[in-house]
């Protein structure tokens, strides 16, 4: 895992040392909101269709804007949960790569974390943590016990994978993403449109403020929400901006995937990615407290 250990260092200049104290990850209030249990796991289905991919580029990994054409598919309504993630496990016994690798000797071992600045007199950071998997997502003295319907993170592209086949389901495509989130656009004039209204108010878990020095969090949110706590795009699809990113199936680069949505750590200053066009290279093997995935389902021809 040294390029897990790399790619944490990359993330960001400020850095923590060692295990975060029980304190630094302490939960912070959050609203109570998100979906039923019973509409969780549903599919919306995605017409054949053509749509311009990387329009309205704002970064140049964005680039080129090409007309694309998709066949029709069926995407799940929200990223996957914890509760759905450990029905998996149950069922399977599986054991995810941050687990193995927090549990090996190998010095890069561990998961990616973001720790949270606990007042506006700190700065947050990332680290790489043992600690930190998709059960104790924040680190040593975390828990999901009552976020079972929080996306699951801490997920690698094989974890991924592994969900999806158990469960049925495959990956996306970045173009069916791509599609799926330009069709459920509220506006198709505003890239921005999926995150925030016209009046500037957040619709989507992203980060308010300037990053990583304050946080407003005038959404509610300081990390992953529940699945469903924000409005659906036009299409019934919950979190496609923000919230987590999401893995795909389609390469980045060699040892690269490509994940699409942004999270709640992308603000204006930093990372505005929480834009249907947005996309960024993540090492395959990585795993951290804001990437997850969703799954899509091909249409019986």
């Amino acid at each position: 895992m040294k390029r897990l250990a790399a790619g944490v260092l990359a993330l960001a200049a400020a850095c923590s040392n060692g295990e975060p104290a029980p304190a630094a990850v302490a939960a912070s209030p959050r609203p109570a909101c998100g979906l039923p249990e019973a509409e969780i796991g549903q599919f919306v289905s995605i017409p054949e269709g053509s749509f311009i991919k990387g329009a309205d580029a704002l970064y140049p990994e964005e680039a080129p804007t090409l007309q694309v054409h998709v066949a029709a598919f069926g995407i799940a309504t929200t990223e996957v949960t914890n509760a759905q993630f450990d029905a998996f496990v149950k069922a399977t016994s599986y054991v995810t790569d941050a687990e193995r690798s927090g549990a090996s000797s190998d010095p890069g071992g561990g998961s990616a974390l973001f720790v949270l600045p606990a007042s506006d007199a700190q700065t947050g950071g990332w680290m790489l943590s043992r600690g930190a998997t998709w059960k104790t997502p924040e680190g040593p003295g975390s828990s999901i016990a009552d976020r079972m319907n929080d996306p699951v993170v801490h997920v690698s592209l094989n974890d991924a994978r592994a969900y999806a086949q158990w469960a049925g389901a495959r990956l996306p495509t970045e173009e069916e993403w791509e599609y799926a989130a330009s069709l459920g656009q509220p506006d198709p004039e505003n890239p921005v449109s999926g995150a925030y209204d016209a009046d500037g108010n957040s619709i989507a878990n992203t980060w308010q403020g300037i990053f990583p020095l304050k946080n407003e969090v005038t959404d509610g949110f300081r990390g992953a929400a529940p699945v469903g706590c924000f409005p659906p795009s036009r299409i019934g699809l919950y979190d496609m901006m923000g919230n987590v990113w999401e893995w795909t199936e389609t390469p980045y680069a060699p040892g690269f995937h490509t994940i699409k949505g942004g999270s709640f750590l992308c603000a204006e200053n930093f990372c505005k990615r929480y834009r249907s066009a947005a996309r960024q290279g993540q090492e395959t093997d990585f795993s951290s407290n804001h990437i997850g995935f969703r799954m899509v389902k091909d249409t019986a021809s």
